[in-house]
């Protein structure tokens, strides 16, 4: 039996197109399941951050009762809403997640009625943070379900069922609040970015910086180098500003990589309130001394001193009461090498 060219070539076409249908669907699959792991690893972070404003919200619910049965003549409103407040939280701790988004926002509209006038300083800190990154983790889960679903509702993937047995991933909407701090005499800057660069020496030890409070200067604690980003200024061409004025030394912006982790943090400061974004570069230089170029006031009454830290370094500073930020950093100092010696820049990822 003998074959056309004609019929070898449409046999051969076939053939090509059964392959190439059968790459793109294995490769999709693949896609799909890395979102799905995505998604996945989004609403825990999720469900983590909403533990712990449940936390907050407990122990905001501790200062609003006070320590002593209120007076019946007092008005009533702080001790129901301490009561509240402990009741929501402890049903969004146990609540499971197709009822989740009712009990949440229940929680956050108890939150928004609370007069943090009456609260700590430290407290309302807690709380704002904790809200910020309810918000940002919030954010993270939608996009990760929006890119899964995308991809996921194509005709072709729903044809083929490549999508597998996982169920499909919905959204998580919830009321956004950002934490008022006018009452406690704190001034909240809504609005700061901040450039801040992991300098990294040939034995993978990283430049610190010791400081404190002005208004605390017993409490010290360490810090990479970093700061604020003017206005006008791109990201890189603060962290490399920053860099010169907090050490001295003056790197070439194409040498930084990143940024490779984002920070939120909110923080009382020389008396205000910061809510700041931090995003981090890495750079790989020789060891080099530190001499600051040019300090701002704030900066020359609250930064003491510098210093080459490995991981035991960093673990013994925290053992020794002096915190080290961002968190864990003994930990994330093999990323920081990785993406120092790369070629091209690393995608950024949160960190705490």
């Amino acid at each position: 039996m003998t074959f056309s060219a004609t019929t070898v070539l449409v046999l051969a076409l076939i053939a090509a197109l059964v392959v190439a249908l059968g790459v793109w669907a294995y490769s999709t699959a693949n896609r799909l399941d890395r979102l799905h792991v995505r998604t996945d690893l989004a609403w825990h972070a999720l469900d983590g951050a909403l533990a712990r404003r449940a936390v907050v919200a407990r122990a905001v619910a501790v200062s609003l009762s006070g320590p002593a049965p209120p007076d019946p003549a007092a008005d009533p409103k702080p001790a129901e809403l301490a009561r509240r407040l402990t009741v929501l939280a402890d049903r969004a701790e146990r609540t499971g997640r197709e009822d989740r988004e009712a009990v949440e926002n229940q929680l956050a509209v108890t939150l928004s009625a609370v007069d943090i006038a009456g609260l700590p300083p430290q407290q309302v800190a807690e709380l704002a943070d904790a809200e910020a990154r309810v918000l940002i983790a919030r954010r993270f889960h939608n996009d990760a379900v929006r890119d899964t679903l995308a991809l996921r509702t194509r005709r072709p993937v729903r044809w083929l069922r490549l999508g597998g047995t996982a169920p499909m991933p919905t959204y998580f909407e919830i009321a956004e609040r950002a934490t008022p701090a006018a009452a406690t005499g704190l001034d909240v800057d809504t609005t700061r970015v901040s450039a801040r660069v992991a300098i990294l020496d040939g034995q993978d030890r990283i430049l610190l910086m010791r400081g404190h409070d002005p208004m605390l200067p017993e409490v010290s604690f360490w810090f990479t180098v970093g700061g604020g980003v003017e206005p006008g200024e791109s990201l890189r061409a603060a962290a490399v500003r920053e860099l010169h004025e907090e050490t001295g030394y003056t790197a070439d912006p194409a040498a930084l990589r990143g940024p490779l982790w984002r920070r939120v943090a909110v923080f009382p400061f020389n008396g205000d309130l910061i809510r700041s974004e931090e995003l981090f570069f890495a750079l790989r230089v020789t060891e080099f001394a530190p001499e600051p170029a040019d300090l701002t006031y704030v900066e020359q009454r609250s930064i003491t001193g510098s210093r080459w830290c490995g991981p035991a370094d960093i673990r013994a500073l925290d053992t020794a009461g002096e915190t080290v930020y961002p968190y864990h950093l003994d930990e994330l100092l093999p990323e920081a090498a990785r993406a120092a010696d790369a070629d091209t820049d690393p995608e950024v990822r949160s960190i705490r």
